[in-house]
Formats: structure tokens, sequence, C-alpha cells
């Protein structure tokens, strides 16, 4: 079924944003569309396809909800491993997974893929709160998983950003009110995308992993 790639990542975010509970019931759909900034078409069609996948499940009278109806045993495995799980071990595993990602993406991102990519990193350069861009920060790293093309890595990246919100990070930085012009994430990520675009694996590789070691660094220093 097609979509339009734009609402469907943003409906995607939201939910990964909204630290939802499975089975939990989402937001009247008048009342995301508006949040969303997408058609209730839009939004229909993408709960379509995330219904597929199992990220969520509808019951007519009720409402929209999140997880497939059966799924408490995943977010209680995730939540025990998160109770010993560290942030800088988060940025650990998302250091050795995400470079790889980024690498398979350039050899398999398409012109659309590489257009929505864009299209997100224009947005995250124009937000006017850190809230915001971190949502289409994690956008961006989520659109670069699926443009690999491989069903069990973005599986693999969403167990990960699922640990990621789970675990506790407290205040580990000193921050404004939203991110300076000059925040080292825009160019990172320009480059990272300058390199999926060229079909250049090996570079969009080491340019992911030197961001997000810039990240780890700037989150937890040494």
């Amino acid at each position: 079924m097609e979509t339009d790639d734009g609402a469907l990542v943003q409906l995607r975010a939201f939910i990964a944003q909204s630290d939802f509970v499975p089975n939990e019931r989402l937001p009247a759909e008048r009342q995301l569309c508006e949040n969303l900034g997408i058609s209730r078409s839009e939004l229909r069609k993408a709960f379509s396809i995330l219904e597929a996948e199992g990220a969520i499940w509808r019951h007519v009278g009720r409402g929209t909800f999140v997880g497939n109806g059966n799924d408490e045993s995943l977010a209680m495995s995730v939540a025990n491993v998160a109770k010993h799980t560290s942030p800088r071990d988060v940025m650990s595993a998302r250091i050795i997974l995400e470079p790889q990602l980024a690498r398979e993406a350039a050899y398999n991102a398409t012109a659309q893929d590489v257009e929505s990519l864009r299209r997100i990193a224009r947005k995250s350069q124009q937000t006017n709160s850190w809230r915001e861009y971190e949502t289409l920060d994690n956008q961006l790293h989520w659109l670069i998983a699926k443009s690999t093309q491989n069903n069990a890595l973005l599986a693999l990246f969403d167990l990960l950003n699922s640990l990621r919100r789970t675990v506790a990070w407290g205040r580990l930085r000193q921050r404004r009110d939203h991110p300076p012009a000059t925040h080292h994430s825009f160019a990172e990520h320009d480059n990272i995308l300058d390199a999926i675009d060229n079909r250049d694996g090996e570079l969009a590789q080491k340019l992911m992993r030197k961001h997000l070691e810039t990240v780890l660094a700037g989150l937890i220093p040494s």
C-alpha cells in the first residue's frame, strides 16, 4: 500500500517519542492530524501500514492502540534490560549498529528515501526547541535504517531505539532552549546524506561513526 512517506515517518516518530506503553490508546484521529500536520486520509493510510507491521492495532468503537495486542512480554524484556543498561552502553551499541546501517543505506536507498532524508534534515535545522529537534533527529536515523531495505535491520534499530527511550538519561548536558545554528549535527547529517546519495557506503559508515562518537562525547564527557 502506498502512502505519503512524510506522514508515515511523522506518525512513527510521534509514537516513538511519546513513550506509549503496550496497548495504550493513541489520541483521536482529529488530534493526531492536528499534531502532525497531515490529512485524515494520509493518517489512515499510515495506520494501515503500521497495523500490517504489528506496530498498532485497532478496535472499532474503541480506537487505535500501540502494539499488536500481545506484546507485553517484549516491553517487559526491554524494561528489564534497561534496568542494567547505562546511557554509555546505549551509545556504544548505536556506534556498533548505525554505521553499518548507513553503509547499507548508501547501497540500497531509493531516490525517494534520499529526498525524504534531505527534507527531514532541513526541517531539523529550523526547529524552535530541543524536543522538536530530537523528534526530527529520531526520524532521520530511523529513515536511514529503513533505507537499508532490510526489515531485519530495521527491527534491530527499532529494538535498540526502544531501549534508548527506556534508559534513564537524567540531566546529562546543559542546553539552550533550542539547537544553535552551529550545532555540530547539522553539518554531520548533511555529510552522511551526501555519502548515501553518492552511494559511498564506506564513507557513510565512517561519517556515521564519527557523528555518534561526537554525540557520545557531548552527552557523557570522558
